[in-house]
């Protein structure tokens, strides 16, 4: 278990919260904001992909325009749950699990580029998952806030927009998917910094295919590049999601107010009795009452149905954790679904 002595140091949070802002940037570009040699920022970046603490990878992003993004509700028998939480990391359309121990045992996060690929191919998987009793889902009609919009905050505004500038902006593509999106993506998912050249060669496709086919998927919108962290290494021990009811109205309003907070996460409009929901990464259990009390007088029209601690995150975003939220190293690639 990770302890408060073991968080990572400021060099290292400013590092994460530069590659946060541009995930691809050169260390060279990285080096001239955080005025340290590319060297050093290559070498420490090596050991906190090494210890698990850090890593970046590409995902689909799941906005509900051009792909379906579900979240189910899962019980299951205790005495199976170890090898129930097995083979739903295995299951590649699976991009996340989150344990918790209130009215469900875990939360996936399902990702899919259509509600048929779902029902057809999803669906089926977890009706054989050990121990699975009963599962419930929700889609997502709005996507407010994704985790790769979250920030760690050591940086300066200065540090902020130099690295945003030397990140530019990617030419926007709007065509039909690249041949290789697929191929690409995978790729991706193992390493968010891989180039061209390093695809082609982990692919055998043409290099050159490779470099135009990955600015247009890059251009797309159809995925995100994400560095990621352990929670608890850098001071976050406490997830919590509230679900909450709001008129259909005020559900852009409110998610500006949540995106006031630097500890948002996640914000989406949902199906079902809960038609929006937040997730945030906290220092403390005693936050979460402050949470809740500074938006309610921010969003008088929330109402809060429930409130759930998540302790335990197995996967993210196809990445397997540890106890302490840790990279494993194993990443499950996504499926044929991506074609």
């Amino acid at each position: 278990m990770i302890t408060s002595e073991e968080i990572l140091d400021e060099f290292d949070q400013q590092l994460i919260e530069a590659l946060q802002i541009a995930p691809r940037l050169s260390w060279a570009a990285l080096g001239e904001v955080l005025e340290r040699s590319p060297a050093a920022l290559a070498s420490r970046w090596g050991r906190l992909e090494r210890e698990g603490l850090a890593w970046i990878g590409g995902h689909p992003v799941g906005r509900p325009g051009g792909m379906t993004l579900s979240f189910h509700d899962v019980v299951c028998d205790p005495a199976q749950r170890p090898a129930a939480v097995q083979a739903l990391k295995e299951i590649p359309d699976v991009f996340s699990i989150e344990r918790c121990h209130r009215g469900r045992d875990m939360m996936l996060t399902v990702i899919t580029p259509s509600l048929m690929w779902l029902t057809e191919h999803v669906y089926p998987q977890l009706d054989q998952v050990p121990g699975l009793q009963r599962y419930e889902s929700s889609f997502c009609t709005r996507l407010h806030h994704i985790a790769a919009e979250w920030r760690l905050g050591v940086l300066d505004a200065h540090q902020q927009r130099r690295l945003r500038e030397a990140a530019g902006r990617r030419s926007p593509y709007t065509g039909r998917a690249p041949s290789h999106f697929a191929a690409i993506l995978r790729e991706l998912a193992r390493d968010g910094r891989a180039s061209a050249a390093q695809i082609a060669a982990a692919t055998g496709l043409n290099p050159p295919t490779v470099r135009r086919q990955l600015r247009q998927v890059l251009g797309s919108g159809a995925l995100t590049i994400r560095c990621e962290t352990s929670h608890r290494a850098v001071g976050f021990p406490v997830v919590c999601e509230w679900f909450c009811r709001l008129p259909a109205a005020e559900h852009e309003d409110a998610a500006a107010v949540l995106r006031s907070m630097s500890s948002l996460r996640l914000c989406t409009s949902l199906t079902g009795p809960a038609n929006f929901s937040f997730m945030m990464w906290l220092r403390s259990p005693a936050d979460i009452m402050t949470v809740e009390q500074w938006i309610a007088a921010r969003i008088p029209g929330l109402e809060v149905l429930e409130s759930v601690v998540i302790t335990e995150i197995p996967k993210r975003v196809g990445r397997v954790l540890d106890v302490d939220g840790r990279s494993t190293g194993q990443v499950v690639l996504p499926g044929p679904a991506w074609g």
